[in-house]
């Protein structure tokens, strides 16, 4: 067990893409790390391990975060790993496009139960156990601005998230604990690029004005700094990481 004065985070939909950004930055600005994944525990461990060789603490709990009781024991794993919990950062989504005309209710329910229910059963465990001066970080998307087609469930769930963060922060007051949301834009991840041609890529890389693609890394940057100390006068906000294209 470490020092219960460690800091703690917990990153969910850590074993691949931003999450494992997000987990192995945070690891590098010394917090302890528990890297959530939901299904092969091989990637999740493979991230412990890089961790634990640059001097690092991390541990791989599975929670299906639309299951309220596996989120509640991983939260209660982390206190009992580390001896307590400092940070959430509900990563965790995923995403099925199609026009509303289109949609199947699998789909639909799928989206909301992972990124909208999975969201606040993070969130709910998150206002009753983290440490007084905590934080709490939610994910949205920049689709919340740019409202592409076939994007439309899929940015509901984050609209519904960007709503609750602002929320959650008021019902917050008197326990120094921030929530923000941080909204990507396209980021080159195996998940963005699946499927597009290097046609579509390229020119959705030159739609911001940096012209380029977002790195899982400059994501896991603004959460670095929204879980740090320079982050801590923001609250209730939603941080759009997207290279001004929108």
């Amino acid at each position: 067990m470490t020092d219960k004065n460690s800091k703690v985070a917990i990153v969910t939909g850590a074993s691949r893409g931003i999450g494992a950004a997000v987990a192995g930055r945070l690891a590098a600005d010394g917090f302890a790390v528990v890297v959530n994944y939901a299904a092969s525990s091989g990637p999740a461990e493979e991230l412990v391990r890089a961790i634990e060789s640059k001097g690092g603490r991390a541990l791989a709990v599975k929670a299906d975060v639309s299951d309220a009781v596996a989120v509640r024991d991983m939260f209660e794993a982390t206190e009992k790993a580390f001896g307590g919990i400092d940070v959430l950062v509900n990563n965790a989504g995923i995403m099925k496009l199609a026009k509303v005309a289109d949609c199947d209710d699998a789909a639909f329910d799928q989206q909301i139960a992972i990124n909208l229910k999975g969201s606040f059963n993070g969130m709910r465990e998150a206002a009753r156990r983290l440490r007084d001066g905590g934080r709490i970080i939610n994910f949205s998307t920049s689709v919340v601005g740019t409202k592409l087609e076939t994007y439309s469930v899929y940015t509901a769930t984050k609209a519904a998230v960007e709503t609750m963060t602002a929320i959650l922060s008021k019902e917050l007051r008197g326990r120094h604990i921030t929530v923000n949301a941080v909204a990507p834009g396209p980021v080159s991840t195996e998940l963005f690029l699946a499927g597009k041609s290097p046609e579509l890529v390229e020119r959705m890389a030159k739609l911001p004005p940096l012209e380029r693609l977002g790195t899982p890394e400059d994501i896991a940057a603004v959460v670095s700094f929204l879980a740090g100390p320079d982050g801590g006068w923001i609250n209730g906000q939603v941080l759009r990481a997207n290279g001004g294209l929108v």
